[in-house]
């Protein structure tokens, strides 16, 4: 565990110990000792919340960078719905995309087409013929599999086990191009722009499969500038075509986009890290029934949300709305094709995904026992108000700190202060 790989790192010198990022952690990762915070590994999900609440931008995302495309004899890149919505509506798709071209890629692909594709397997395949427990689960948010896997793995059977539009369009297109132009498939580089490190995780360290088709992230804030200059360069040219669209697909990048490219009415779409968390707690309580589909995302507004992005949510959100209603939307491929498609398993997991244990009090049961009852009798002398002054999220994650030598009563400020009064009285 101690080597996982993490997109999301914290650089020391710029930290400044502020506790912003202690709350809003999820799953309770990062600790602040000593004026600075750090990530508890095994903890973390790369859901990127520390780097959108830092002021000081202490947290940062581990991306490729565009040299990185330099390694490869072919370079494509893929485009997420969430990008167009950086930009104005009236720059056009297809300017978007040469835009991306420019930066180095010889051939571009918008991942709007790609997600018909995951929405006709999800609808004539999971919904419609394969059992699955309901409601079913498909995240494009990798964040959403990982907080399951560690947090609610009783949903596991509910989630649908099939790759996500983006590492569909680079098995299709990879696929090709070895049969379109000769080249050997470790030729060929995809690299994909990211709006957050959460994907960057699901390339280097992949959930439900082996080998992932994409091979690199680039993030959307760090090319965002040479984008704009590109899309300066092009503003003469009225229209760029030869890139193709979907309307249905490009809805994928807000909150209820799947569930409506689906064409289900029996659904619930829920966004923001916190919301999700309250509805997988009472979905695993059976709170929640005859709902078919659960559709969620960790950032606020969907992908638009994202903390690599430049663009405010809603904005963005608002711009990918009025594109997708003035885009053409091709049929979905037909339950042949579908089951054709499940055939090759090229979409499909390949391996099946297993709890992931929070990070235990001692590997041993019998001595974990007895942490666990000192650690609730110090939390009977905390107070109980998870201030975060201490450097813990809760009054519980610093006692159970304390029983694991990784902290003490006295960074409780009101411990310490009690313990102070004692000596002075005494």
């Amino acid at each position: 565990m101690g080597d996982y790989f993490h997109s999301v790192v914290l650089s020391e010198d710029s930290c400044k110990g502020c506790t912003h990022c202690i709350k809003r952690c999820p799953t309770e990762a990062i600790r602040v000792r000593d004026g600075n915070a750090s990530i508890i590994g095994e903890r973390c999900i790369d859901c990127g919340e520390c780097i959108r609440v830092c002021p000081y931008h202490a947290q940062k995302a581990v991306t490729d960078d565009l040299e990185d495309i330099k390694k490869y004899k072919y370079r494509i890149a893929l485009v997420p719905p969430a990008l167009h919505g950086q930009f104005d509506t009236n720059v056009g798709l297809g300017k978007i995309l040469k835009a991306v071209e420019m930066l180095g890629f010889d051939e571009v692909f918008d991942i709007s087409p790609y997600c018909d594709i995951a929405s006709a397997i999800i609808k004539k395949h999971y919904l419609q013929g394969e059992k699955i427990t309901r409601p079913a689960i498909y995240s494009d948010c990798p964040v959403i599999i990982r907080i399951i896997q560690l947090r609610y793995p009783d949903l596991l059977e509910n989630v649908i086990p099939m790759v996500s539009p983006m590492e569909i369009a680079a098995r299709l297109i990879k696929t090709d191009i070895v049969e379109r132009k000769n080249f050997r498939q470790g030729d060929i580089g995809v690299f994909c722009l990211t709006p957050c490190p959460a994907r960057v995780t699901s390339v280097r360290v992949p959930i439900g499969i082996s080998l992932p088709y994409t091979d690199g992230l680039i993030s959307i804030r760090k090319v965002f500038a040479h984008l704009s200059k590109n899309l300066r360069e092009l503003q003469s040219l009225e229209k760029v075509e030869g890139y193709e669209f979907s309307g249905r697909g490009l809805k994928w990048g807000t909150i209820g986009g799947q569930s409506h490219s689906i064409g289900i009415k029996n659904y619930l779409a829920v966004d923001g890290i916190e919301n999700v968390i309250n509805i997988l707690e009472e979905l695993e309580l059976g709170k929640i029934r005859d709902m078919e589909f659960l559709e969620a995302y960790a950032c606020t507004g969907g992908c638009v949300g994202g903390p690599l992005l430049v663009e405010n949510a809603f904005v963005a959100k608002t711009r990918i709305k009025h594109l997708a209603a003035t885009t053409p939307s091709p049929k979905l491929i037909g339950k042949e094709k579908v089951e054709k498609y499940i055939e090759t398993g090229l979409f499909n997991w390949t391996e099946k995904i297993k709890p992931k244990k929070m990070v235990s009090l001692d590997p041993n049961i019998g001595k974990a026992i007895q942490k666990m009852e000192k650690a609730e009798e110090i939390l009977k002398k905390l107070p109980g108000i998870d201030c975060g002054s201490c450097g813990a999220p809760t009054c519980r994650a610093l006692a159970e700190d304390i029983v694991n030598g990784r902290a003490r009563e006295v960074d409780c400020i009101f411990r310490l202060k009690e313990i102070i009064s004692r000596m002075d009285r005494g």
